[in-house]
């Protein structure tokens, strides 16, 4: 996701309190929003709450955003959270529905290679998170929202050499659950 200038100014904006750009940037961005909403969650309707779930959370939280960064590395971190809580929150209700979740991983004869490696990766992101939850921002900002280290470096404030000794090892982390198929 990368923005004119134009809607950099907008949440700028917004982040000050001005109504009217927040609805404008809402209106610009929401088409982004859904296109990196669909590579995290592989159904479109799922894909559709999670977009709708980052839209109401950058509505809610602009004024959280001090503009330090670009806005679309700061919307990259809302969209990925507002996906993966998505991702946890169907696995609970199909948990629920269900009684119980399946032990073994998507029948390959009927899962899409795309859709079952992206539910793969997000549970093996969900188990990294659990374990060591520094790692999991670093790592879904470079290899999902696709940031440069610099960036990543700037949205979390952290230095250079942390984000890439973070996006190494929660790679590692990510390989070893998902198993040699993903290496």
């Amino acid at each position: 996701m990368a923005f004119d200038q134009q809607t950099e100014e907008l949440a700028v904006k917004a982040a000050q309190g001005d109504q009217g750009a927040l609805n404008d940037l809402l209106r610009r961005i929401e088409p982004d929003v859904m296109r990196h909403s669909g590579r995290f969650l592989p159904c479109r309707q799922d894909a559709e709450e999670a977009c709708q779930d980052a839209l109401l959370q950058v509505a809610r939280n602009i004024h959280r955003f001090e503009g330090r960064s670009k806005f679309s590395t700061w919307l990259h971190v809302v969209v990925a959270n507002s996906a993966r809580s998505t991702y946890r929150s169907l696995k609970r209700r199909s948990v629920e529905q269900a009684g119980e979740l399946p032990q073994q991983r998507p029948d390959p004869r009927r899962t899409s290679v795309i859709a079952g490696s992206r539910v793969d990766i997000l549970d093996a992101m969900e188990e990294l998170e659990s374990r060591k939850p520094d790692l999991i921002q670093a790592l879904v900002l470079r290899d999902v929202s696709q940031l440069e280290y610099a960036e990543i470096a700037e949205q979390l404030g952290l230095p250079l050499g942390t984000v890439k000794s973070r996006i190494h090892e929660a790679r590692k982390q990510v390989r070893q659950t998902l198993g040699e198929s993903y290496t």
